[in-house]
């Protein structure tokens, strides 16, 4: 939930400041280990990697513990681990014995103990279809099973209603993802309270403006358009972009564009997020 709602619900509580960049460090290592074990990963979030195990001459279990100790070794942290045939229910495993958890799923536990779950559990259902689900009576994995693919098209649609369909059977065929070409790079930072001084909103996307700009000339790319985001303190979220004539990474012109954008805005309201994103990017030799 929102730092402001947290803080009316619990005024006694202790906000515990942010750490973005120490998250990427550790999560930087903890990567380095995992591709040391196996090349063959999808990196898909700061704290998540799939890894193909599939080639590797030792017992899944045993790669498991060995991944679990040198992680901890390294960052003294404990992570989980779900072994399944395929990316769907490798997720739903890894979710459920943690903290420090390891679980093997089969496709013969899928009755067991897939179906029991809530529907929830399913990648890609979020709330509104949970509670749509739910209205039609559906609250678990089993009971999602048991409709008819024909049921689920006309729901859901072709593409989600057979998600749904396939998903519910621990039917996963999408592949391990190791590389992919990125379409913008983003910087964004979340106050603790509301801000009403433009200086400081101005002072912060001159900040994020060097991140981005560093991120592109670390990871080769180069962009041409710039987008302010800023989310007001009632959360009514806006943008405005700007498309240079050439693409860039320096921080200089990333940061010009990033102000013509900001004097776009009606700063009327206290400011409780902003963000920076170059988009159209291009790789740069």
């Amino acid at each position: 939930m929102p730092l402001r709602t947290a803080y009316k619900l619990c005024p006694h509580a202790v906000f515990l400041p942010v750490d973005y960049r120490e998250y990427a460090r550790v999560s930087g290592k903890i990567k380095d280990i995992l591709q040391k074990f196996c090349p063959l990963m999808q990196d898909v979030g700061i704290d998540e990697a799939f890894l193909d195990i599939s080639q590797i001459d030792k017992p899944p279990e045993e790669i498991a513990k060995e991944i679990k100790t040198a992680i901890k070794q390294v960052t003294g942290l404990t992570c989980s681990i779900g072994i399944a045939p395929n990316k769907l229910l490798a997720k739903i495993a890894s979710d459920m014995q943690k903290p420090d958890g390891l679980t093997i799923i089969n496709n013969d536990d899928i009755e067991n103990r897939i179906w029991p779950l809530p529907v929830r559990k399913l990648w890609g259902v979020g709330p509104k279809t949970e509670t749509y689900l739910k209205e039609m009576g559906i609250e678990t994995v089993g009971a999602l099973a048991l409709l008819s693919l024909e049921k689920l098209l006309e729901k859901f649609g072709n593409s989600y209603g057979k998600y749904l369909y396939e998903a519910s059977r621990g039917i996963d065929d999408s592949p391990l993802i190791t590389h992919w070409e990125p379409k913008s790079t983003s910087r964004e930072v979340t106050f603790q309270w509301d801000i009403g001084n433009w200086q400081v909103i101005a002072k912060t996307i001159a900040e994020l403006t060097r991140e981005v700009a560093k991120d592109l000339k670390q990871s080769g790319y180069k962009g041409r358009t710039v987008t302010v985001k800023i989310r007001f303190s009632d959360f009514e979220t806006h943008t405005r972009a700007k498309t240079l004539e050439q693409s860039t990474n320096s921080v200089d012109e990333i940061r010009t564009a990033a102000f013509d954008c900001l004097r776009r805005f009606e700063l009327k309201k206290k400011v409780r997020l902003v963000g920076v994103r170059m988009g159209g990017l291009e790789k740069h030799e």
